[in-house]
């Protein structure tokens, strides 16, 4: 049998280049979508301040691996002089031309720039060889460059053998490592290296490349295709070319020689049409659950998977809600026109709490569909939700349409008088009881504590607040039914469920808070209500109060179930005011007004 040789310039007929080899960028200039990188790279090597060791993070696809071997070009450039033009032989990312050692370094084939994957490579034997060779000046280049992949691979005591070496290595040795975990890559490691993260690709930026791309390939292809498949890439520059490769095999056979349809995209992707699913998330939001069910269907029949439906229309409402709250966004090259107007159309019929439910609503679908074993019913639900939910007004705009919206402000009417909700109750013997304690802060320091005087009981529950000891002062709220109260005596009736060992507690505290002799018994009857029944019995005529409220009545009577979950003062009702945002919240009352 005869073998065919081929010469370095030839290839056999059927070897195929792959779009993402063919047009992988060979110079910093064909970088896409790292600007930032780009210009600190080219500062350094222009001011000659080139670190010896570089770490790369980034998603997949975004560059990492290609950005090493630029470097390693830019390392070794070297330009012999001819046509009157000087020779290069220094460090320069400016290669405007292939030098020297470019076409090796750039087919990874090059004796003095050793690629390893670490994902395969992990142990400390396969760092020793590295280390044992990088003492040994390179062969053919200036610099001997060792670039590893997938760094964060590499075992534990790979990284700690290479640690030394890579704080300092020989002058004609640099290290490039890549990763896509910068977290499992040790701090030591990153502290001694130059770290830059690659960012995902602007779909926009990516479009454009791929319509290079095809121009390049002599492919037409519709501009919502490259839409689609930017989109589709989630930033990364290798998935967006391997699936415009994909989407000219799949055209070729589809297209009849004209431009490759989005909906021939579409089909290989096993997406929605983004025009039907601007039509499902409109039928949704205006409440028309069969329209919804049926656009579904369509798309479902037609090859959509029933989770990538739902994760569409969450895209859409995260659009118009970018949209609604930075109109900037619709200036992105990466939505089309009908995206675009649509978005805009909803963003401005829209609210935002509408929006941002609907995007609740829609996440914890998907989550359900990814365990369901009927994704189709799963999602029908989920639209159902959706519908019902749309339309769903919030607290104020519910009294609005009933017609108490005015009311409830207090427009056009004189509020009722204020009552006070503090009630001052006055024991059967003994000085009288004041039910709102004096503030902590009023009371004597712990400096001064051993002649602190207390004034009253509430001076004395202040007391016990103020020295932490939360036990004695839910016992005197609760237990303490007193009869009388006086400089260095105490009486009170002991509440049922009391702890009869709380007089003997109390005067031993009182002794130690004040450095005076205390007494305190417990008496059979006659004390007052304790400060705890006085503030249950206070919420039990407010709540009374409210219910006969011709306002509140009316609106219990119109949402059947409806309860008083609270009462609260104007203080306390200001911070639950702010949590409203969807369901049911308590009816409040501020000293005898409703809110």
């Amino acid at each position: 049998m005869n073998d065919t040789l081929f010469t370095d310039d030839q290839a056999p007929p059927s070897a195929y280049r792959v779009l993402a080899r063919k047009y992988r960028p060979t110079t910093f200039a064909d970088l896409i979508g790292q600007e930032p990188m780009v210009r600190t790279l080219e500062n350094a090597f222009d001011l000659n301040r080139i670190h010896q060791a570089y770490l790369l993070t980034g998603v997949r696809g975004v560059g990492k691996t290609t950005t090493a071997r630029i470097l390693a070009r830019a390392f070794n450039y070297e330009l012999p002089a001819r046509d009157g033009k000087p020779a290069i032989n220094q460090p320069t990312i400016h290669m405007e031309e292939l030098g020297v050692h470019c076409q090796a370094i750039i087919d990874s084939r090059h004796v003095d720039v050793l690629e390893m994957d670490a994902a395969s490579h992990t142990g400390i034997d396969d760092i020793r060889e590295i280390i044992d060779n990088a003492r040994y000046r390179p062969v053919m280049a200036r610099t001997k460059v060792y670039i590893i992949d997938e760094v964060h691979m590499l075992s534990k005591a790979a990284f700690n053998g290479l640690l030394k070496t890579l704080e300092e290595p020989p002058e004609h040795v640099k290290f490039i490592f890549a990763t896509t975990e910068i977290d499992k890559v040790p701090v030591t490691v990153r502290s001694r290296c130059q770290r830059f993260d690659l960012r995902r690709i602007d779909a926009g930026l990516l479009a454009d490349h791929l319509l290079n791309v095809c121009k390049a390939e002599g492919v037409a292809i519709e501009p919502d295709a490259l839409a689609m498949i930017a989109r589709a890439a989630e930033g990364s520059a290798r998935d967006a070319l391997s699936l415009l490769d994909q989407a000219i095999a799949y055209g070729a056979a589809h297209s009849a020689g004209g431009a490759i349809a989005a909906e021939d995209l579409r089909l290989m992707l096993g997406v929605a049409d983004k025009a039907r699913v601007i039509d499902l998330f409109e039928a949704a939001m205006s409440g028309d659950v069969a329209a919804a069910i049926g656009v579904l269907e369509d798309q479902y029949n037609g090859g959509a998977d029933p989770a990538q439906v739902l994760l569409e229309l969450a895209e859409f409402t995260h659009l118009a809600t970018r949209l609604k709250l930075a109109p900037e966004a619709a200036h992105s090259a990466a939505l089309t026109p009908e995206e675009k107007r649509r978005g805009e159309d909803a963003a401005k019929r829209l609210s935002v709490p509408t929006l941002t439910r609907a995007w609740q609503i829609l996440m914890k679908g998907v989550e359900e569909l990814r365990g369901s074993q009927r994704p189709l019913a799963a999602a029908d639900m989920v639209l159902v939700r959706l519908a019902y939910a749309a339309d769903m007004p919030t607290p104020a705009e519910a009294l609005r349409r009933l017609g108490f919206g005015e009311a409830a402000a207090g427009a056009g009417s004189e509020p009722p008088p204020a009552r006070s909700a503090t009630t001052d109750v006055a024991p059967t013997r003994g000085p009288r009881l004041v039910a709102a304690a004096r503030p902590a802060a009023s009371q004597p320091s712990a400096a001064a504590a051993a002649r602190t005087a207390i004034e009253s009981f509430d001076a004395l529950v202040a007391l016990a607040a103020e020295k932490r000891d939360m036990r004695l002062k839910i016992a005197l709220e609760s237990e303490v039914r007193l009869v009388r109260f006086e400089a260095g005596l105490i009486e009170f009736e002991l509440a049922p469920g009391g702890a009869r060992d709380l007089a003997a507690a109390l005067m031993q505290k009182l002794q130690a808070w004040t450095g005076e002799r205390w007494m305190a018994s417990i008496v059979a009857a006659g004390g007052a209500p304790s400060l705890k029944e006085q503030r249950e019995a206070e919420e039990r005529r407010r709540r009374s109060s409210l219910e006969s409220d011709p306002l509140v009545a009316s609106v219990l009577a119109r949402f059947p179930g409806a309860q008083i979950v609270a009462v609260r003062g104007r203080d306390e009702g200001a911070a639950a005011a702010e949590t409203l945002y969807d369901g049911a919240s308590p009816i409040e009352e501020d000293d005898g007004e409703a809110q």
